[in-house]
């Protein structure tokens, strides 16, 4: 398995906190900052089972 490092980008919005992915592409949102970036790797992660990154 490849450990991969990933920038996550974040603003609020509206009350939450939006989280960028921009080499993937993915966006999750949260009530924290923690909850943002949790689900931002869960949808990141599911994302690359789908479609993974050519090496």
């Amino acid at each position: 398995m490849v450990t991969r490092t990933f920038a996550a980008v974040l603003h609020k919005e509206d009350g939450l906190y939006v989280a960028e992915c921009p080499e993937v592409g993915t966006v999750s949102q949260g009530y924290t900052i923690e909850e943002a970036i949790a689900n931002l790797k869960e949808a990141t992660e599911l994302y690359l089972e789908e479609f993974p990154l050519q090496v």
